[in-house]
């Protein structure tokens, strides 16, 4: 099973997730590409939208970009798990860079989320990566290991678990694409240490037509986590495309 999927991050009005969802559902409507699982996580003000749009009986798991590890309180500004999950969210994305950078989320608070998130039965997507100075360091896999060992401490059972493989320095406007031989070895890793053990090891960064087959070529990559190349439904239907052909490929 492949796993591709798109945050919108702060993007998108209420009528755009409405036409995206609509035609997304249109699209979809037998169902998902064989060996698939689509899945979208828009801002939190469009999620219901989202989900009404797309039905009860869709393919494409719903997603929060973000979730407190407190099921209720004083936290202004905040939502928390069981909100998420009642306005129509599977999945939590966890730990993504611009949150630690700019928010100040570490490796304790993203190991609350995670713990908070299975604990309400839904998937978390955890997300790891290095800067630009580790890379060039040559200290990409023990960093990425480490991230994911803090994430997952006392997690008992990860097998729920999503991991998207994002370095800093590919994501974003102005970040670099990824060579196969960049990322390979990061993969390599978390696939013998983690690959039997959580349901999906993801690559996401810069991620875009031109490079999506290379990319789930790498050892170890179960599925695409896309920022902007998949912002328009077409984008996005085409990488599902790409997607259920390498599937058919393998098989």
């Amino acid at each position: 099973m492949l796993w591709v999927g798109t945050s919108w991050k702060m993007n998108g009005t209420l009528g755009f997730a409405r036409d995206y969802a609509t035609r997304l559902a249109k699209a979809l409507a037998d169902g998902a590409p064989s060996g698939v699982q689509p899945f979208i996580i828009p801002p939190a003000t469009a999620l219901t939208v989202v989900r009404d749009c797309l039905g009860p009986d869709s393919p494409v798991l719903l997603g929060v970009q973000n979730a407190h590890w407190e099921d209720a309180g004083a936290w202004t500004g905040e939502i928390s798990v069981p909100q998420a999950a009642e306005a129509g969210a599977a999945l939590v994305e966890i730990g993504h860079s611009e949150r630690r950078e700019f928010f100040g989320e570490t490796d304790a608070t993203v190991n609350l989320k995670v713990r908070s998130t299975l604990r309400h039965g839904l998937r978390p997507i955890l997300c790891v990566g290095e800067s630009a100075a580790v890379f060039e360091a040559g200290d990409s896999v023990e960093h990425v290991l480490g991230q994911v060992a803090a994430a997952l401490a006392d997690v008992a059972d990860p097998s729920r678990v999503v991991i998207a493989y994002e370095p800093i320095w590919a994501i974003g406007e102005h970040g670099r694409e990824a060579r196969p031989a960049d990322i390979a070895p990061v993969f390599a890793a978390l696939a013998d240490e983690w690959g039997d053990r959580v349901t999906a090891i993801l690559y996401g960064g810069s991620v875009n037509p031109g490079n999506a087959v290379d990319t789930l070529r790498v050892p170890g990559v179960d599925g695409l986590f896309v920022g902007r190349a998949a912002w328009t439904i077409d984008g996005y239907l085409g990488l599902l495309d790409i997607a259920a052909g390498a599937v058919a490929q393998v098989a």
